[in-house]
């Protein structure tokens, strides 16, 4: 399938109800700038909105990733299935007017990237099924679903659940850079699940001998103030929790590591192929391809109800050497050696 190119979220629900009818047959829906695309008639198309947590950049590869998995599957983007995109830009305030206007086209599937998106489109329809890539790290006690095996309603997809792999990332910063003795952790902290991540950051950190430092964002304004509180602190590297705003934000918070000689580490690849040290966690990547096939099942007759939460069984350690020499860091072979991809 030939990659296609993610256009830019609707900026006003004035753009959006300007739009005009859609050419069939083109591989991606025409964004604000174009016309409003119209549903084709024919029975055979599906239709499907997306709604992201951050923005379309960051996400490129993974939704590369996640057409690719439903081609595989037997559906061709442009012919046989047809895709609107919403985006909010790590502002959450825009995500129940994008899902609002979703909704409207009356697709046949959301699929939404994170908790918050989530909720907005649950928010907006009990009868639409939604597919969340990832739902978050507790979707349960958020209220998206009754029970991981027993969803309820009409949601379903992916969590984040995945315990302890703070500390198996505080560990390896520890084995790749031994002299370090304090650590800021960067992290949103109107998330409620990386609320919890940092208190058991804070728990290990104590354990292994390290000094965190919380260093709060909320939104894109906070990071010039997060940065400068980092600077000043003179700590010996960097933590960052990762989410959608985190993740919207990877390559300039990867060149200040840089700029700042410090050490730093994430959960996801994404931070690494954005030129951070290290990253260790769940597979982004795969998660979305897996949310390809919770697509396909419901539109072959599964109820999201009945389909069960997975969590991740995929996890990466990437390492960037190339990142190393620009610290002027030599990453020990022991840590290497369990990197499942080193990044020349």
């Amino acid at each position: 399938m030939d990659r296609l190119t993610i256009p830019a979220p609707c900026r006003s629900r004035r753009d959006f109800l300007q739009r005009g009818a859609a050419l069939a047959g083109v591989g991606l829906l025409a964004g604000c700038t174009g016309q409003r695309p119209l549903w084709p008639l024919a029975a055979r198309v599906t239709r499907i909105g997306y709604l992201g947590g951050g923005s379309s950049e960051p996400y490129r590869a993974l939704l590369d990733g996640f057409r690719q998995e439903l081609h595989t599957l037997g559906y061709v983007e442009g012919e046989s299935i047809l895709i609107e995109y919403r985006f909010t830009d790590s502002t959450p305030e825009r995500a129940p007017a994008f899902a609002a206007e979703l909704v409207g086209l009356n697709p046949d599937l959301i699929v939404a990237n994170g908790g918050v998106p989530v909720a907005a489109a649950k928010a907006a329809t009990t009868t639409i099924p939604i597919v969340g890539v990832p739902l978050g790290g507790d979707p349960v006690g958020t209220g998206l679903v009754a029970t991981l095996a027993r969803p309820g309603g009409n949601v379903t997809g992916l969590s984040t659940v995945a315990g302890g792999t703070i500390a198996k990332r505080l560990q390896l910063l520890r084995e790749a850079v031994p002299s370090i003795s304090r650590a800021a952790v960067l992290w949103n902290a109107i998330n409620p699940v990386k609320a919890a991540e940092y208190k058991e950051a804070q728990a290990v950190a104590e354990s292994l001998g390290l000094e965190l430092l919380s260093t709060e964002v909320r939104g894109p304004n906070d990071f010039e103030g997060a940065f400068q509180a980092i600077t000043s602190s003179r700590v010996d590297a960097l933590v960052v929790l990762s989410e959608t705003l985190t993740l919207a934000h990877s390559a300039w918070i990867a060149a200040f590591t840089v700029e700042r000689r410090l050490p730093s580490i994430y959960e996801t690849r994404e931070f690494a192929d954005a030129g951070g040290l290290m990253s260790y966690g769940l597979s982004l990547a795969d998660l979305f391809r897996r949310a390809a096939t919770y697509v396909d099942r419901i539109l072959k007759g599964a109820r999201p109800a009945d389909l069960p939460v997975e969590q991740p069984t995929k996890f990466d350690f990437a390492v960037n050497l190339k990142t190393a020499q620009a610290l002027g860091l030599t990453i020990p072979q022991g840590v290497l050696a369990q990197a499942t991809e080193v990044i020349q």
